[in-house]
């Protein structure tokens, strides 16, 4: 049973939201702002949803101290329009965003798509641990979904270390925006859904100089990404 922590102020929402969730098999605890939240948050919880708007420790403010010590994975919860929050939202590392009101069943289908590339890699971390995959000059290893350059973990969150994945496994091929999207987020790309591009990036910027001076993947407008395999 996946362990929810719910952030939002709006009691009555959140009463319907745990009753959805519990329906659906998980266990949910809720809190009211981002202090409490940062209380409660411990290794136990599966995944985080997170209102942004809320008294005390908004959910942006919330969302930078979570990530300075847990990948859990975190969905934020948006006023439609909002854009600016979710763009933030997703610069600090959240995986994925529903802007309010949203449908139920699509919560529960993003909430399950994070849980099962979650559960996926926990998977393989229990069938091996020193699998490994080196790619100019950093080493990918995804049963802990952690990458090192030398001995500096660069801390990638799961988005971001399933997205590198999974264009080192198709060097030199584009790979679309749509393709990334279903694969990665486990959803289907909406229009003017930046997720994506947040997300790579993130990526990039985390990203050291490669050991062969090229440069790491190359965007190409309406069609998708490119890992660099050779000077272009």
């Amino acid at each position: 049973m996946a362990k929810i922590l719910l952030v939002d102020d709006d009691a009555e929402l959140t009463d319907l939201l745990s009753q959805l969730l519990e329906l659906e098999g998980f266990e949910v605890n809720v809190v009211r702002n981002g202090r409490e939240a940062l209380t409660a948050l411990d290794r136990t919880y599966d995944l985080v949803l997170l209102d942004v708007m809320m008294p005390v420790l908004n959910g942006i403010e919330t969302l930078q101290q979570i990530r300075k010590n847990f990948s859990t994975p975190v969905i934020m919860l948006t006023a439609r329009g909002d854009e600016i929050d979710r763009i933030v939202g997703l610069e600090l590392g959240a995986d994925d965003y529903l802007p309010k009101p949203f449908n139920d069943r699509e919560l529960i289908a993003r909430i399950k798509a994070i849980l099962r590339r979650v559960d996926q890699a926990n998977k393989i971390a229990t069938q091996t641990d020193v699998e490994k995959i080196e790619f100019a000059g950093i080493t990918l290893y995804p049963g802990r979904q952690q990458v090192l350059a030398g001995d500096q973990d660069l801390e990638l969150t799961g988005t971001e270390f399933a997205l590198l994945l999974h264009l080192i496994k198709n060097p030199g091929i584009i790979v679309p925006k749509e393709v990334l999207s279903v694969e990665v987020l486990g959803k289907k790309l909406a229009s003017f859904d930046r997720s994506i591009d947040m997300h790579m990036s993130n990526l990039r910027k985390k990203l050291p100089p490669r050991s062969d001076g090229l440069q790491w993947m190359k965007t190409l407008r309406g069609r998708g990404y490119l890992l660099i395999t050779e000077k272009q």
